[in-house]
This record gives structure tokens, sequence and C-alpha cells, in this order.
């Protein structure tokens, strides 16, 4: 059973059995995984899953951006955005996006995912440059449990990304935005008990 119906946008293409892709490298990805979900907190008590995932993309060199609870056809789910190193290259990111929507012994996950290509940085060169270093890096906004990967900063809210419409930031919360609305979840999958932590 696939849970998930009705997500694709308009100009992705299938490039694999569970992805697809665009002209801009940005990828879906609808995945069921038949494990209880690994999450560190119920959906009913979000600021501990925004500790929780906070310190686990931490501890796995990234940071998370942003997370909170939200409807995925018409099933509560976590929302994420995690940035990560791009692997194999000394400078660079990529944006991951997910909506996971977790039942007491499986979960559904939707992930839009997209890389810095060509000039890396320009975001963060040009935003530092209009705040001031001193008041561009700040402390994560979960709290400690997320400092020791990728630092936090001003240059990944949501505030610059009229000013950068290619970033892939931008582009992977327009995509992710844009699934929200149109996601539908199998009947049989959306009836199955919730995840209680």
């Amino acid at each position: 059973m696939h849970p998930f119906g009705h997500f694709l946008l308009a100009g992705f293409n299938q490039v694999a059995a569970d992805s697809w892709a665009n002209d801009e490298r940005i990828v879906i990805q609808a995945t069921f995984f038949n494990l209880v979900p690994d999450l560190p907190a119920p959906l009913t008590d979000p600021a501990a899953l925004q500790r929780g995932m906070a310190k686990m993309a931490a501890a796995q060199g990234g940071a998370l951006i942003e997370a909170d609870v939200t409807p995925v056809g018409g099933q509560p789910a976590l929302r994420q955005i995690v940035k990560v190193k791009l692997p194999n290259q000394p400078h660079g990111q990529a944006f991951l996006g997910s909506y996971i929507v977790p039942k007491a012994a499986c979960s559904a996950v939707l992930r839009v995912q997209a890389a810095e290509s060509g000039a890396f940085g320009q975001r963060e060169a040009t935003v530092m440059g209009q705040v001031g270093p001193a008041n561009y890096f700040r402390p994560h906004p979960y709290g400690s449990d997320g400092e020791g990967g990728l630092p936090s900063h001003v240059a990944d809210d949501p505030a610059y990304d009229a000013r950068f419409p290619q970033h892939p930031l931008t582009r992977v919360r327009q995509v992710m935005a844009q699934l929200a609305w149109q996601v539908e979840l199998h009947p049989g999958f959306a009836a199955l008990p919730p995840f209680a932590g």
C-alpha cells in the first residue's frame, strides 16, 4: 500500500520507483516505512519534538532550520527542513524538507530536497554583509540541543526567500507548500492508530 496520492507537481518526472525530479534538480521522494517511527516525542508535544529533531540533525553534522506540526492530507504531520553539508565537497549545502506522517507501527514520509550548485554561499554572504557578522549568527531556535552541527544564522529565515527565489532553501519551502495543498493519504493508512510516542 502506497500511502500518498495526488502529490505530483507540474514539471516533475519519475526518475526512480519512489522519486521524481524537475529541471532544477529538486527531488521529491515518497516512502512508506513499516517500522515504529523514530521520533523523539509525539506530535502532541511540538517543543519536545523540535528539541529532539534538532539534536538528531546536529549529531549528523547538519542543522534543523525549522520544524512544526501541520496537517497533511487531513492527518497531523511533522514538517521539517534540515540543512546538511554536500558530501565529498569542501563547500555547499543541501536542504532536505520532509513531511512525516507517523502512525503507531509505521509512517509515511514525503521528502523534498535541493542542493546548491555553482556559486555557493551567495545568500549567506549577502545577508551577512547586510546585517553584519555580530547580528548574523544566533543561538539555535530550538535550544542548545541543536548546537554542534552547522551554525544557525538569519540567512535561513523565510523573510529572505523573496530576495533569493532560486536558492535551494527557497525552492524547498515553495515545493513543500505546494505539496501540502494537494497531498492525499490512502484511507487505509489514514485510519491506522496514531503514533503515541
